[in-house]
């Protein structure tokens, strides 16, 4: 930590909040939140940890809707900019036979018009763990510019850098997005793919190549998720494979961003990786047992529970 600094917060995660409506029945949608910005920094509150979230939002009712659930959440949105002129984005979920399609409307939202200058070192600086994903670096050209410029102020206040790897399939241009998060994998401390987007970003499958591929990077830490397969997580002195937790699966939208919020909120309050692994894997698979990306995610005390 530097001289001077006082870190306010375990976790602060920059990105993209959307209101979600998902299709309980043909026709009939159940609204609800998402974006994984503010999934992670939920996680993070409901786990125990200090969460702040840094983003931008309309100032009409979705805006409204999500400052009072953070309130409520208990996590600080102080760093969220209010857009007089654009919208809060949202995005339709459809559950019909097969995988559940997307349908999103972010195109000129106020989330889509951050940009470099919007978030302070200062800002930055009081954070323990600085989160992202490549999901910010898709929204535009100008939040991934802020990403890349949110990631070069942890790195000069000694703030450690969570780098989620999921870039959306069909969301902004492949060739900058990929560039980007690669830029911030290089300059990251925990990485947190999952197989998919690894398989897509790095041109690799097998779970032992994609932890070598990552840590060649440079991070300190690799949690890959495997889906129920559980999860690995590696160092480059050590690595264990953490056992899924078996339950009646009902929506997994979600689950990657409740597993990134119990483990960082593990690791800053001093977990081994394996102990935050382990709490981080039970969460993510509870929260599939719920529909919705934020009503999935459970409490600490749930978690508890699940582990005996």
């Amino acid at each position: 930590m530097l001289p001077g600094v006082i870190r306010n917060w375990d976790v602060m995660c920059l990105g993209e909040p959307l209101v979600e409506f998902s299709e309980e029945t043909t026709g009939r949608y159940l609204r609800g939140f998402g974006g994984d910005a503010s999934n992670v920094a939920i996680a993070v509150a409901r786990s125990g940890g200090q969460a702040a979230i840094a983003s931008r939002i309309g100032t009409d009712a979705f805006g409204e809707m999500f400052t009072d659930l953070w309130t409520v959440e208990g996590v600080d949105h102080s760093a969220v900019a209010r857009d007089t002129s654009a919208p809060t984005g949202h995005y339709f979920r459809h559950n019909g036979a097969g995988a559940a399609r997307l349908t999103y409307s972010r195109r000129g939202s106020a989330a889509s018009l951050m940009r470099p200058g919007d978030l302070a070192a200062a800002t930055v600086a009081a954070a323990r763990v600085l989160h992202l994903s490549g999901t910010t670096c898709a929204i535009s050209d100008s939040a991934s510019a802020l990403a890349l410029e949110a990631v070069a102020m942890a790195r000069s206040a000694g703030t450690r850098i969570s780098f989620d790897l999921h870039v959306p399939v069909g969301q902004g241009p492949v060739d900058r997005s990929r560039s980007a998060a690669l830029s911030i994998l290089g300059q990251c401390d925990i990485a947190l793919p999952n197989l998919a987007d690894a398989e897509r970003l790095l041109g690799v499958s097998d779970p032992e190549a994609i932890v070598d591929r990552v840590l060649g990077y440079g991070p300190q830490v690799v949690a890959l998720t495997m889906g129920p397969e559980g999860v690995y997580v590696a160092t480059t002195e050590a690595r264990r494979r953490i056992a899924p937790l078996r339950v009646d699966v009902v929506d997994v939208s979600g689950a990657g961003d409740t597993f990134d919020g119990y483990f960082l909120s593990g690791l800053t309050a001093g977990d081994d990786l394996a102990e935050a692994a382990i709490r981080a894997n039970a969460a993510a698979a509870l929260s599939t047992t719920r529909r919705g990306a934020v009503t999935g995610i459970p409490s600490a005390a749930e978690v508890g529970a699940s582990l005996g």
